[in-house]
């Protein structure tokens, strides 16, 4: 019974093996023992059950098939970006140029250096194994987070960003990176990325330029990939926008990757999921003798801050009355009477 739970401590080894597994492309949770051991105890703490309100909060994720085999995935939220550390993008504003007697009139794109604290709530540090995107468990792993956010509303903002991954040549290397950021920081992209994923802001603001940058003074290249995603984000780019986010004028500094945002009322999954009650738990399908309303298979997710979430189909609804096959009441942590959350996997 593939399920999202809280990460744990003992979790540490299983992440580590999943961050290998991914070539490196998680900077968020880079591959140091020590820091992700961090991160865990953060996560940890994150759930406390006294929380009223967002602030730095990192409340990480992982995907488990219940059998106490390998960790398959991980996805996160961030309370509040900009908390006690600043978070940094590139706001692109368009500036205007003209002369009438020689006939120009013309709008050029700048890129600005934006600082921000106390911003909105992030999603970040998706990763599901290659082996394993299939049979919907990439969906179960990005939304199952949104289930978690309209659960405990009082824990993150009212708006949500996601920073997709920018694009990369088929090296790794990223033609943003290299037109702007290398300049002034003197090392490859990946080696930046990793230490901003540390943790380590404080180079960003000391070394940045602190001026606006004309797009059109970078390469053709540089230009052509601001604000596109790198091929393996585009399924994660696709759903969120499937999910009510929207493109902002905001890009990575790094790479170029774009900002998406929404406000948690705006989520799909968050304004339709259905909270329903566990009336029965079943071996098996129950008979037609009492009316019953057609459920598709769906995300449920215990209320819980011992949070689950599974994709799995509902036995019976009546009403807003379910009944459970046992397998999943239990991958659930439900009891009868128990409260749960049900979005339809088609929506």
């Amino acid at each position: 019974m593939y399920h999202i739970r809280p990460s744990h401590l003992s979790d540490l080894d299983g992440i580590l093996e999943l961050i290998r597994a991914s070539g490196d492309q998680l900077t968020t949770l880079p591959n140091d023992p020590q820091f992700i051991e961090q991160r865990l105890h953060e996560s940890q703490r994150a759930f406390y059950p006294r929380i009223s309100a967002p602030g730095g909060e990192y409340y990480l994720f992982v995907l488990t098939d219940g059998s106490g085999g390998p960790i398959l995935g991980t996805s996160a939220i961030v309370a509040r970006v900009g908390g006690f550390d600043p978070f940094y993008t590139y706001e692109i504003r368009g500036e205007s140029f003209a002369y009438k007697p020689v006939g120009v009139n013309q709008t050029v794109n700048t890129l600005h250096l934006k600082r921000s604290h106390k911003g909105p709530s992030e999603i970040c540090s998706l990763f599901l194994r290659p082996d394993c995107r299939s049979g919907g468990l990439g969906r179960l792993l990005s939304l199952s987070r949104f289930l978690f956010l309209a659960t405990f509303r009082e824990r993150f903002d009212k708006e949500v960003i996601a920073e997709i991954r920018g694009w990369l040549d088929n090296d790794g290397h990223s033609p943003f990176w290299e037109a702007i950021g290398r300049h002034f920081f003197q090392q490859d992209f990946f080696s930046a990325d990793v230490i901003s994923g540390l943790g380590n802001k404080d180079f960003i603001e000391a070394l940045m330029p602190k001026h606006p940058i004309y797009a059109p003074t970078l390469s053709t290249e540089a230009q052509s990939v601001i604000g596109h995603p790198h091929r393996n984000a585009e399924p994660a780019y696709r759903l969120l926008m499937k999910e009510g986010f929207g493109a902002t004028n905001e890009v990575d500094i790094f790479d170029a990757g774009p900002m998406l945002r929404a406000t948690v009322d705006s989520i799909i999954t968050v304004r339709d999921l259905r909270v329903l009650t566990l009336r029965g738990v079943v071996e098996r399908s129950v008979g037609s003798d009492e009316p019953q309303q057609t459920t598709r298979p769906g995300l449920m997710a215990n209320r819980h801050l011992d949070f689950r979430v599974c994709l799995a189909d509902p036995i019976a609804v009546h009403d807003e009355l379910a009944d459970l096959s046992a397998p999943v009441a239990e991958a659930l942590g439900l009891e009868i009477g128990d409260e749960f959350s049900y979005i339809s996997a088609s929506v």
